[in-house]
């Protein structure tokens, strides 16, 4: 057998099996809750490693090692920037999240949270935030199934289409019918496999360039400067990567883990295990890179033309053909785990913030999951037909995703959690803000010195004060509300025998 037909197999190995792991889940949904939030009923294991997983897509294994490849340790600071947010989401996000959307008439989706937490009858902050959803949602499929067409395309030689047809065909397979448990036992799968692949890729690499003292002075003989935090980095510019942590807490396809969790006692458990996945690959992808610096320079008759390929081609030289072929699968695994997330909520905005509205109001459960799964299939097919343009400049707007979306939903979420006099005005006003500081500074020279999630999130808060407090009126309903959300979140609390999954 040849290497290629090795890595296939693996490839394949691997598609089955989050095909079969979509066929139990398929098995497992039952009604619109099941199909959108898993009935909250995950353990605190799944929703960190699912959390995890369709988080960090293909940049923890290709963007970061290829960037620390280039400039060393001053382009970790994304990754200690994200780790540190995602810690404070765990911490203060998740259990009051989990807590207060149950008490508020049981909201299963970001927009209808808002719309039950402020009581607005008008449905506008919910067409609205349904609206942004899945406009943005949509970019960020197309901007994926992108990568896998990529993927295929370099990893095997196929073309681009092909790649991008099984990558887009596979995931909504088991996202279409295993709903958001599907794409959450897929995404613990997934994560697994990233983890493993994170930690063999750089031990084995550490081995062949001849231990740690080896490997730190061939990086020196390289660059000095590349095992430094600070040079060639600016105040500004650490500011920036470290500012990517502000995205989490807006990020809906991370947080809708938290409200699908069991009860919100199980954060402090989810926590631990989320940040320890992330802290292990996060260390992983950077070691990566720093031990193929250290790698080609020992061997300079190899070369690296793509600095963001080197995670892959030091697996294909290190390892048995079938072994790379899973470090292969790893790498489409951090993509199909963003994907499968995305369409979710995706499907959820269409059908359960936009759909219920003016659709029927006595649709049976079954109907609202086939409308469910048909949210998912139009995402799928209009983020394909985007993807087709490769000319586009899709990719590049995951980043602006990233920050529209921290800026937009990040300083709402966090006031609406811990805020009484947040209000239905304030909540509008600081999403428009928040998303269109961000569109214009990320299309300006400003945004070459500073990321614009930084001026967006800052602008996107002040607002919902200001116009909150001038707007704010008084509210019994929801006042009890805030107070049960509050006593039901804290540590200590007994969560009820018959609310117990």
């Amino acid at each position: 057998m040849t290497d290629q037909t090795f890595q296939l197999a693996a490839i394949i190995l691997y598609l089955a099996g989050m095909v079969a792991i979509g066929w139990f889940a398929y098995r497992q949904t039952k009604d619109l809750d099941d199909y959108m939030l898993a009935g909250r009923a995950l353990k605190p294991g799944t929703a960190a490693l699912s959390a995890g997983a369709s988080d960090m897509s293909g940049w923890l294994l290709l963007g970061l090692p290829g960037a620390i490849y280039v400039s060393g340790l001053v382009e970790a600071w994304i990754a200690i920037g994200l780790t540190i947010g995602a810690w404070l989401n765990w911490k203060f996000v998740a259990p009051r999240l989990r807590s207060y959307t149950e008490v508020s008439n049981n909201s299963i989706t970001i927009p209808s949270f808002l719309e039950n937490r402020l009581k607005d009858n008008s449905r506008l902050l919910r067409v609205v935030s349904g609206v942004i959803i899945l406009v943005f949602f949509t970019f960020y499929v197309s901007s994926g199934m992108v990568a896998g067409g990529v993927f295929f395309e370099e990893s095997f030689g196929s073309t681009f289409l092909l790649g991008m047809l099984i990558v887009a065909g596979v995931t909504l397979l088991y996202t279409l019918f295993g709903g958001f448990l599907g794409a959450t036992l897929t995404d613990v799968a997934q994560g697994i496999l990233m983890l493993v692949a994170l930690i063999a890729v750089p031990l084995v690499a550490l081995n062949a360039t001849g231990g740690l003292a080896a490997t730190v002075d061939s990086i020196r003989l390289v660059d000095p400067n590349l095992l430094s935090l600070t040079a060639g980095g600016s105040v500004l510019g650490v500011i920036s990567a470290a500012a990517w942590g502000l995205g989490y807490v807006g990020q809906p396809h991370i947080i809708v883990r938290f409200m699908a969790m069991r009860s919100p006692q199980d954060a402090t458990a989810g926590r631990r295990i989320g940040i320890s996945w992330m802290v292990a690959t996060a260390v992983g992808a950077i070691a990566t890179a720093l031990i193929g610096i250290a790698y080609f320079q020992q061997n300079p008759e190899l070369s690296l033309a793509n600095p963001e390929t080197v995670f892959l081609i030091l697996s294909q030289i290190l390892f048995h053909p079938f072994i790379a072929g899973l470090v292969l699968a790893a790498v489409l695994a951090a993509i199909m785990s963003t994907i499968s997330s995305q369409l979710i909520v995706s499907s959820s905005a269409l059908v359960e913030d936009l759909y219920k509205i003016v659709g029927k109001k006595d649709a049976s459960p079954k109907m609202l999951i086939m409308l469910g799964r048909f949210g998912v299939l139009l995402v799928a097919i209009i983020a394909g037909l985007i993807a087709l343009n490769r000319d586009s400049t899709i990719l590049e707007l995951v980043g602006f995703a990233w920050a529209g979306f921290g800026a937009a939903f990040g300083p709402i979420i966090i006031l609406s959690l811990y805020w009484k006099k947040l209000s239905t005005a304030g909540t509008l006003a600081s999403m428009i803000t928040g998303a269109v500081v961000v569109f214009i500074w990320g299309n300006s020279p400003l945004s070459a010195s500073l990321y614009e999630i930084v001026p967006g999130f800052v602008a996107s808060m002040i607002v919902a004060v200001v116009v909150s407090l001038a707007t704010y009126k008084p509210s019994a309903e929801i006042d009890a509300e805030f107070d049960a959300a509050a006593e039901q979140s804290h540590p200590k609390y007994k969560v009820p025998e018959r609310a117990r999954v």
